[in-house]
């Protein structure tokens, strides 16, 4: 019984350490966030055409080079609802603002203001479009507006317009009042028979919105989901300096995330799927978290295209009501790991919004029930565990009276064994499942509390965010001092044993020292779930010394 219970320990410390070991990389801070873009601000980027003599369409699964910049002169259009306020420039229709109004950021920088998704001097949807042996740079052109001033009510279009040379564009951006979906629709005039390829650029990755921008930026990735595949993220910090990485589709949909916010674009108004996505490092001592990223679009003769537009916060009802599977931009775990965690994670994650939203209890009293809650769903189970193992102690000296007499004949001490324990009804494995069942539970909280927008930036007592760790480690403490009473009081009726002994310090110790970087909310649950078993193995202590007080009657009688 001491080697399982020494490997259950194990194991319980392997999950405790993984999630501690593997999100807590040496990632260098973010550079300070600056001022949001201001209406009229300059920016420099390149020509309207740029002619490039003999150079044919691009195949779907290769990228072009990107043009270099020139200076154009342009103006901002502002988009406003009660959800969200967009900025576009008149320079190619680019987003270069999008402040969410229901978020704040958490950056030391933006002094507790609204969550703006795009880095300054960033821009979203720069458009540059492949037509023969032209490379028509879009993103630089000077649109004319249909409005510069808009109010969403109920479907909203701006349009874009501009011409050079031979060619004309004509954008249209779709807004709604209470979504964060964007459709866009656009169409080219001009291009060959043989149609173009379109040329999407997503910015250079979202702006830092955490207080802990290293542990956000560790969550900075790529997201594509191929046709009739799983999504597959490529995380910014697995792509090594000056590399430029091609991903061949088609991709129903593409994204840039970070660990709160995502903007995602869907090929669903188009007759052709994202065909390629580019995530192009730069030199990390310039650019240390972000990474340069572009779709294309095959576009036919015609020369009109189309996409829908996601950007705003990961709201896992808003990403699921998107479909082709984008809720699971927002993983919930890690690869290989997934299948298993993510339906406990999402359960989890929607029992504990539903409590806050119809019950009315903020979400520190929501952990706390959780945790009783938990304890109470386990209590049989754990009731028949502990008496388990009590059954194992019982039958300890004829068990150890077979393996002396058996030695030397392995099968047939395992043949007697297996008959020792069903005459006695006992399970060899029972004890361990009091300590082996509760900690999915913890590792899928853990996901939950670190990616669940709901939960960010709510305070509770003394904690600021409950998906921080605690700034006073006072949760921490008082987690360990748990674990430790009711690892005491399960030591109450066993025989003296020196690695248990030795576990029953150890582990709260450890605990206590990982749980310093654990979300407040996280530890919170894991306090209230201790506290809640101490009744049972206090009763199940005393059913343990009455059961050794009366073999100890007996065996004296027998003497």
């Amino acid at each position: 019984m001491d080697r399982r219970f020494l490997a259950a320990i194990g194991l319980m410390m392997l999950v405790v350490l993984a999630p501690t070991l593997l999100f807590k990389r040496p990632v260098r801070p973010l550079p300070a966030a600056g001022v949001p873009p201001s209406v009229g601000a300059p920016d420099t980027t390149g020509p309207a055409v740029v002619r490039a003599p003999g150079v044919r369409t691009p195949a779907p699964t290769s990228l072009p080079p990107q043009v270099a910049p020139a200076a154009v002169d342009e103006d901002t259009v502002l988009v406003r609802s009660g959800l969200y306020e967009y900025a576009l420039s008149t320079r190619g229709a680019r987003v270069i603002g999008a402040r969410l109004l229901r978020y704040r950021s958490m950056a030391p920088s933006d002094t507790g203001g609204q969550a703006d998704l795009v880095r300054p001097g960033d821009g979203l949807f720069a458009l540059t479009l492949i037509a023969g042996a032209d490379t028509l740079a879009l993103a630089d052109w000077r649109l004319t507006p249909s409005a510069t001033d808009v109010r969403v009510v109920g479907e909203t279009p701006v349009t874009f317009t501009g011409s050079s040379g031979n060619y004309a564009v004509e954008l249209t951006y779709t807004f709604s009042p209470d979504d964060y979906r964007i459709a866009v629709r656009g169409r080219v005039s001009g291009l060959p028979s043989t149609g173009g390829l379109l040329l999407l650029g997503l910015g250079e990755g979202l702006r830092n919105t955490e207080a802990d921008s290293a542990l956000n930026a560790n969550d900075f990735a790529l997201v594509v989901k191929p046709a009739g595949r799983d999504p597959q993220a490529i995380p910014f910090r697995k792509v090594d300096a000056g590399e430029t990485r091609i991903e061949p589709g088609p991709f129903t949909w593409a994204a840039v995330k970070s660990m709160y916010f995502v903007v995602g674009v869907f090929a669903r108004d188009s007759a052709a799927r994202w065909a390629a996505a580019e995530l192009r490092r730069e030199d990390p001592s310039k650019m240390p978290h972000y990474a340069g990223l572009r779709l294309s679009l095959p576009v036919g003769a015609d020369g009109s295209f189309g996409w829908q537009a996601y950007t705003g916060p990961m709201e896992y009802p808003r990403l699921g009501a998107l479909g082709d599977e984008f809720d699971d931009v927002n993983p919930y775990g890690w690869p290989g790991f997934r299948t298993i965690m993510r339906p406990f994670a999402l359960a989890f994650r929607g029992l504990l919004v539903w409590m806050h939203e119809h019950l009315n209890l903020p979400y520190g009293v929501v952990l706390i029930l959780f945790g009783l809650m938990v304890r109470g769903v386990l209590w049989p189970l754990n009731q028949k565990a502990m008496r388990s193992a009590m059954e194992m102690q019982a039958i300890q000296p004829k068990l150890q009276e077979i393996q002396a007499r058996y030695k030397n004949d392995p099968p047939k001490l395992q043949q007697a064994m297996f008959a020792l324990y069903k005459e006695h009804g006992v399970n060899p494995m029972g004890g361990c499942w009091p300590m082996l069942v509760p900690m999915p539970i913890l590792l899928a909280l853990f996901f939950v509390l670190q990616s669940t927008i709901e939960i960010r930036g709510v305070p509770f007592l003394w904690f600021t965010d409950l998906s921080r760790a605690d700034p006073l480690y006072i949760i921490p403490v008082l987690s360990g001092l748990s674990m430790f009473a009711l690892s005491k009081l399960g030591q109450r009726g066993l025989p003296s044993n020196p690695q248990a002994q030795m576990m029953m310090y150890m582990m709260p110790v450890m605990m206590t020292v990982v749980g310093f970087n654990f979300a407040s909310g996280l530890n919170l649950y894991w306090t209230a779930s201790n506290l809640a078993s101490l009744p049972q193995q206090y009763l199940l202590g005393q059913e343990r010394l009455k059961r050794l007080g009366a073999a100890v009657v007996v065996g004296t009688k027998k003497t």
